[in-house]
């Protein structure tokens, strides 16, 4: 255990807590919930950053690092969905849980298949994600029901990273489009 896993473990063990103050819906909670869940979305950066920078890249950390972001990013948009109930936020929740999945099912399959798809993160990816985690931000900051600009470029925000995770899947599904297609012969 090097200190980049150290941080990527800690961010998945921040999700409960994050939740919990988000569900106790007292105006100083879902404020310390949406602190922890912009804590958690900064050390996504910085173990990839001092991993890289410390020289101290693992396998470990290559497997965990993507699924701590997507534990992260899934249980916010799932408890947010819950609470705020409303197709605005449910319409991108599951565009963006949608795709994880699909790669997470296309990544599977290809492994299955002894066969790699290698789809480097873009540019676009790294807005993707950073539009994402602030909206997913500034959504926690926000008491359900109450109306306010932080809402609306929440919204816009999570619309932008919903069609930007659309195209990212498509990347993927492109890349690995001659081996699906072999496989369903």
């Amino acid at each position: 255990m090097n200190l980049p896993n150290v941080i990527t473990v800690t961010r998945i063990l921040l999700i409960p807590i994050f939740i919990g103050l988000y569900m106790a819906q007292q105006n100083w909670s879902i404020f310390a919930a949406s602190l922890l869940f912009a804590l958690a979305a900064l050390t996504d950066w910085l173990d990839g950053y001092l991993a890289r920078r410390l020289n101290q890249t693992t396998p470990f950390g290559a497997f965990l690092d993507p699924v701590a972001d997507k534990l992260i990013v899934v249980s916010a948009l799932i408890v947010l969905v819950a609470y705020h109930s409303n197709m605005w936020l449910t319409l991108p929740g599951l565009v963006i849980v949608g795709r994880e999945i699909v790669i997470s099912a296309l990544r599977e399959w290809m492994a299955d298949m002894d066969d790699a798809v290698a789809v480097a993160v873009s540019y676009l990816g790294k807005v993707k994600t950073t539009a994402q985690m602030i909206a997913i931000t500034l959504l926690l900051a926000q008491p359900v029901g109450v109306e306010s600009v932080y809402l609306q470029a929440a919204y816009v925000l999570l619309y932008l990273a919903a069609v930007m995770t659309l195209w990212s899947m498509w990347q993927y599904l492109s890349a690995a489009w001659s081996s699906l297609s072999r496989g369903l012969r």
